[in-house]
């Protein structure tokens, strides 16, 4: 049976899901921009793509190093949300 608590707990579980795989991907992509933010400050440098490219590159070398994990992570929540369906029916 469908409880406020059953929706809230399944939407709290989401939510987490979601923060998870999105922290992996932004965090060093966020290190990589303060450090390269903090050279630009020190050497004056002011170039647009200087910030983008390092922090693309970072991107893409945690989605190739960590994409397992993430695809992990969405697969456990998937198959227990999914497993969950029966026990919302009744």
């Amino acid at each position: 049976m469908m409880t406020p608590e059953l929706i809230v707990n399944l939407g709290r579980h989401a939510l987490e899901v979601t923060l998870i795989m999105m922290s992996v991907l932004l965090l060093p992509a966020l290190a990589v921009g303060l450090l390269v933010s903090i050279l630009q400050a020190a050497t004056q440098i002011n170039e647009m793509t200087l910030s983008f490219i390092p922090k693309l590159l970072v991107t893409a070398a945690v989605l190739v190093l960590g994409g397992s994990f993430l695809l992990r992570v969405l697969t456990d929540y998937t198959i227990r949300l999914f497993e969950t369906i029966p026990a919302l029916a009744n």
